[in-house]
């Protein structure tokens, strides 16, 4: 038989989902793949039942329903600072992975390079590859993830012709700064570039730190792609509702692309999900303090046990150092925490470019006596690896 695409060959299976069959597999408190274990909001889960019985079952408009584009429009003007367009600035997407995807095809040729920060989400190279573009990766140097700008500079002077920019950051939490952000974006008008924007955290940002949307930097909104969730910021990850804001000329082509990826998102979701689109500034903050909690909680224990971590500024992931315990291979150590302490991590080698092995990310998405359970078992790691 003749061979297969040799554009997907270098794909593996994802390391994060991969962690979780290995957590239920051990009945591991699985604290590696991002979703929480407590229920989404009641205003909409209540919603959800009455859509059961309204006629909203058959296919909705290809790029949303006309509702909940008016919704998120709403919602993200207000927060973002610009005038949203619900007719022809959105595209409603089976979650923010198919976003990132339909943004990257809309905006990338065959050859085309595109510039990654490094740690990334594990679907930004292969968004790349699978557009059959080159994908070039710009350090972020622990333990506070700075950036060099000259080396970002480079791969735009080399060709790059857009940059993906997750912020607040997966893995490692990072939130990029006012000035970071207005010196990314004047290399990129420099380079007459493109930025495509993972914010799917951006209610999730710790004090001090503040989110700035990259769209809202003056001459940015014409050349910023910015893709989001209602995953985190809902409690909602399984059902798979993402967007994209952008332009009307690239949103049109991002509709068109979106429409041969996946036809549309789910129906009666969507309509299930407004009361959230609605809510006040006091759920965003009950929000933000659930999550400062956990990670004040979560960190604490670690602490306590005498664990090496970063401080994430934003999302609710936290990187930890496991060079004290010699392993040379990340992987091999999160399936023997696991399997022997019964705790769930995603290698970090799984999100850097560089030749990182001694970092493991843990999520606390979870209820405190989740969290709790997780660090009770870590406290005796060093007796049973």
């Amino acid at each position: 038989m003749r061979g297969l695409s040799e554009r997907t060959a270098c794909f593996t299976d994802s390391v994060i989902r991969r962690m979780t069959r290995i957590s239920n597999q051990y009945g591991a408190v699985n604290l590696s793949q991002g979703f929480p274990d407590f229920n989404p909001p009641q205003a909409i889960l209540d919603r959800l039942g009455k859509v059961t019985n309204e006629d909203v079952h058959q296919y909705s408009i290809t790029w949303g329903a006309q509702n909940l584009r008016e919704a998120l429009a709403e919602k993200q003007s207000a927060y973002m600072g610009i005038e949203i367009d619900p007719n022809c600035e959105i595209v409603v997407t089976c979650g923010s992975t198919e976003a990132m995807m339909a943004a990257m095809m809309t905006v990338v040729n065959p050859g085309d390079q595109v510039a990654i920060f490094s740690p990334f989400y594990e679907n930004y190279g292969a968004d790349t590859i699978l557009s059959g573009a080159v994908p070039v990766y710009i350090p972020l140097t622990p333990p506070d993830y700075h950036y060099d700008p000259e080396v970002l500079e480079d791969a735009f002077r080399k060709g790059a012709k857009a940059l993906v920019l997750c912020n607040p950051s997966n893995p490692c939490g990072k939130v990029f700064t006012r000035e970071e952000l207005e010196q990314i974006a004047e290399i990129v008008k420099r380079y007459d570039a493109y930025v495509i924007t993972d914010e799917v955290y951006e209610h999730i940002v710790y004090h001090p730190h503040r989110h700035i949307y990259m769209a809202s930097l003056e001459g940015m909104r014409e050349r910023t792609i910015s893709c989001s969730s209602l995953s985190k910021t809902y409690s909602i990850t399984g059902w798979r509702l993402g967007y994209t804001i952008a332009p009307p000329e690239i949103t049109e082509r991002i509709k068109k692309v979106h429409d041969f990826l996946t036809v549309g998102a789910a129906a009666p979701l969507q309509e299930a999900v407004i009361p959230g689109l609605k809510f006040g500034e006091d759920y965003y903050q009950g929000l933000l303090d659930t999550y400062t909690r956990k990670r004040d909680l979560f960190l604490k224990g670690l602490d306590e046990i005498g664990l090496i971590h970063n401080t994430p500024q934003g999302a609710y992931y936290v990187m930890m150092d496991i060079s004290e315990f010699g392993y040379e291979d990340d992987l091999k150590f999160c399936e023997d925490l696991a399997r022997k302490v019964g705790v769930g991590a995603v290698p970090g080698s799984s999100f850097f470019r560089e030749p990182v092995n001694h970092l493991i990310r843990f999520h606390y998405a979870k209820k405190d006596e989740t969290l709790q359970a997780a660090l009770d078992r870590l406290a005796d790691i060093r007796r049973k690896l």
